[in-house]
């Protein structure tokens, strides 16, 4: 059995950001902050906890602060970590430092991670500074979640402890066109589908040609999921793709009105019309597991026997002071 790592065994610095909604579970980012905590983590920037400004973590200016103050600080820290999501990062895009950010950031080991508003700031720091970051848990959602997932937070440390990981998967339409036997490679990148089609022909918005591209969302009807997946082809983005990965639609309910379509006959659809490979099943999303996904780097993504693995690589990780603790794999 290979071993799965639990936690970082010592001293992770972790630096809270807040550049979306404001923490409106206070017992759940009081459970992250203790389970980081009890993980051997030291934590900084807990003032964002306190931010409330209407729905969001503080003012357009603090918000933009905590991203733009990681150019300046004298020693960075291992984990910029997004406490949650909601809505509130587009808004930060004008007012940050990107020149700052790159000088700064580019070419280090810090890890920025986070999930779907998160995407805007994924796609906008990769656009104008060349950096990666990481599609993954969040404070709240996630390290604060009554029950953690088995998955989640193992992937998440396993993956920022090495300079390469991979995610597999079971694809739960194996017969869909073009899958079986599958082995393509490209830039892995995506994340929440309303924020990747509300920042196309902006200068936000990453040309990424050949990637590999994965996509998830939360609330938004069937038909929406099918318009969002028809801009990203008809503007050319699917096409220049390798395969696209459909993570997890949560609440992504039909109504009466919609008379039998649903989401498989918008994904159907799609398939039809994009040219490329579209797998499912990818854990990413809005629900408890999801994988830990590097946005820009090198990725393998193969299918065989109704199974995919998706293995990448070159992205910030830990240093090798911080020593991983394990605990033995489920069998």
């Amino acid at each position: 059995m290979n071993p799965i790592p639990a936690s970082p065994a010592r001293d992770v610095a972790v630096r809270l950001i807040a550049p979306s909604g404001y923490p409106h579970d206070p017992a759940a980012m009081a459970r992250g902050v203790e389970r980081l905590r009890e993980a051997g983590c030291r934590l900084d920037g807990l003032d964002v906890l306190q931010r409330v400004e209407l729905r969001y973590a503080g003012s357009d200016a603090e918000r933009a602060a905590d991203i733009n103050r990681l150019a300046t600080l004298d020693a960075l820290p291992d984990v910029a970590l997004a406490i949650r999501g909601g809505y509130g990062a587009t808004r930060l895009l004008e007012h940050l430092d990107y020149d700052a950010l790159r000088e700064r950031l580019a070419g280090t080991s810090l890890v920025m991670v986070g999930h779907s508003d998160f995407t805007a700031l994924q796609l906008a720091l990769h656009a104008r500074c060349g950096l990666t970051t990481f599609g993954g848990p969040m404070l709240g959602p996630d390290f604060g979640a009554e029950h953690p997932s088995a998955l989640t937070l193992p992937h998440f440390w396993r993956t920022v402890s090495a300079p390469s990981a991979q995610a597999e998967w079971r694809v739960a339409d194996a017969t869909a066109p073009g899958l079986e036997g599958l082995d393509v490679e490209g830039p892995l990148w995506g994340g929440n589908l309303a924020m990747l089609c509300s920042l196309l022909q902006t200068p936000y918005f990453p040309r990424i040609d050949g990637g590999i591209l994965f996509v998830e969302d939360v609330t938004e009807p069937p038909f929406r999921i099918e318009r969002l997946l028809y801009q990203l082809h008809l503007s050319g983005v699917l096409g220049r793709q390798r395969a696209l990965l459909l993570g997890d639609f949560t609440q992504c309910r039909p109504s009466a009105y919609d008379n039998g379509y649903d989401l498989a006959a918008g994904f159907a659809q799609i398939r039809r019309v994009a040219g490329i490979p579209v797998l499912d099943g990818l854990p990413f999303g809005h629900e408890l597991d999801k994988f830990t996904l590097p946005f820009g780097v090198p990725a393998r993504l193969r299918v065989a026997a109704g199974a995919a693995s998706l293995h990448f690589s070159g992205y910030p990780h830990l240093p090798p002071k911080h020593a991983v603790a394990v605990e033995p794999a489920a069998s």
